[in-house]
C-alpha cells in the first residue's frame, strides 16, 4: 500500500516513482482545488524542504525541476507562497514523520537540472475564466477571446471576438492579478503586438475579482503545454518520466533507517510498518 501523509487542504501518496497530491478535506486552496489530483514524477523534482510554518506547524514542499511543470513554468515565481500547489502544511507535531518523508523525496533525487520538455502533466481541457474586458475559452486546439462591450477597449472591441490556433503561438505569458492590473497574453508568431496590454487583441485584462489565479494560472498552464514542442516546452514522454531513481547510498539508507526507528519508538509507525519500509530501503541500495 502506498504511504499517505495528510495535511491542511491536500494529501501526499507517496507512490513508488511518483509523489500524487490530492485536495482532501477542508479549506483546500483554490488553486488545488482547481488542478485536482496531480502527480509529479520523482524524476521531475529538484529540491524538497521542510522549514517552520504559521501557527504550529511545518511545511513540507517539493520544488519541481525548472520547466518540468507547465503550471509552475507559467507563473514564472510569480505565486505567493500559500498558493504554492506542492506544499503540504502539517501540525507541527508530526515535523518528524514529515521530515523522514522529506529525506526519502531526497533519496529519489537524480538530476535536479532544468529540462526541455513538460514532466508534469498540463491541467485538462476545455478551460474557461473570465477576465476584466473579455471571456477566454479554450478547447485543446484553439483560445476563444469574447469581448465585453461594456469595458473592452475600443482597439479590442473594433476587432470582433479573437480565435487563435495555438499552432500560431509560441508562448503564452501570464501577469498574476494583483488588485486591479495583471493580464493573460498570447504571443503569436510573427505578430507585432501593441506595448499596451488594453489595446493588444491577443490579450485579456485581470481586475478586482476577474481572472483570479485559481482560474487563470491553469488556463495559461494548458495553453502553454499545447504549443508545438519545437516553440515550447510540452508535456515529456512518458519513458523519460520514468527513468530510474537514485538507489539510495549506504549512509543515507542507514540515516532513513534509523529515522524510521524513532518513528517506530514515537508510535508513529508499527513494528510491520517499520520492517516493510526498512526493506523497502534496504532492496533499493
Amino acid at each position: 500500500m502506498d504511504d499517505v501523509l495528510a495535511g491542511q487542504g491536500c494529501a501526499w501518496v507517496f507512490e513508488a516513482d511518483s509523489l500524487r497530491v490530492r485536495p482532501e478535506g477542508a479549506k483546500v486552496p483554490k488553486l488545488v482545488s482547481e488542478l485536482g489530483e496531480r502527480v509529479i514524477p520523482y524524476a521531475a523534482i529538484a529540491e524538497v524542504t521542510l522549514t517552520a510554518g504559521k501557527k504550529g506547524t511545518v511545511v513540507l514542499r517539493v520544488v519541481p525541476r525548472r520547466g518540468a511543470d507547465p503550471v509552475m513554468t507559467a507563473a514564472a515565481g510569480q505565486l505567493k507562497e500559500p498558493a504554492d500547489p506542492w506544499r503540504l502544511v502539517l501540525p507541527a507535531e508530526r515535523e518528524t514523520l514529515a521530515d523522514y518523508y522529506a529525506d526519502e523525496l531526497r533519496a529519489a533525487i537524480g538530476d535536479s537540472g532544468p529540462v526541455t520538455r513538460f514532466m508534469v502533466e498540463a491541467p485538462p481541457v476545455p478551460r474557461t475564466f473570465k477576465g476584466w474586458d473579455g471571456a477566454a475559452t479554450f478547447d485543446g486546439a484553439a483560445i476563444t477571446f469574447t469581448w465585453y462591450w461594456s469595458v473592452a477597449s475600443t482597439a479590442k472591441y473594433s476587432t470582433g471576438d479573437q480565435r487563435f490556433s495555438v499552432a500560431d503561438l509560441e508562448n503564452v505569458e501570464w501577469h498574476a492579478p494583483e488588485g486591479t492590473s495583471g493580464c493573460l497574453r498570447l504571443r503569436v508568431r510573427g505578430r507585432q503586438a501593441d506595448p499596451d496590454p488594453n489595446k493588444d487583441p491577443a490579450s485579456v485584462l485581470f481586475g478586482l475579482g476577474w481572472g483570479a489565479t485559481s482560474k487563470s494560472l491553469p488556463f495559461a498552464a494548458a495553453v502553454l503545454a499545447a504549443i508545438p514542442a519545437q516553440d515550447a516546452p510540452t508535456l515529456d514522454a512518458a519513458p523519460a518520466a520514468r527513468e530510474v531513481l537514485r538507489a539510495p547510498s549506504g549512509a543515507e539508507a542507514a540515516e532513513l533507517i534509523a529515522k524510521l526507528g524513532e518513528l517506530r519508538d514515537a508510535g508513529l509507525l508499527s513494528e510491520e510498518e517499520f520492517q516493510t519500509k526498512k526493506a523497502e530501503l534496504l532492496s533499493r541500495m
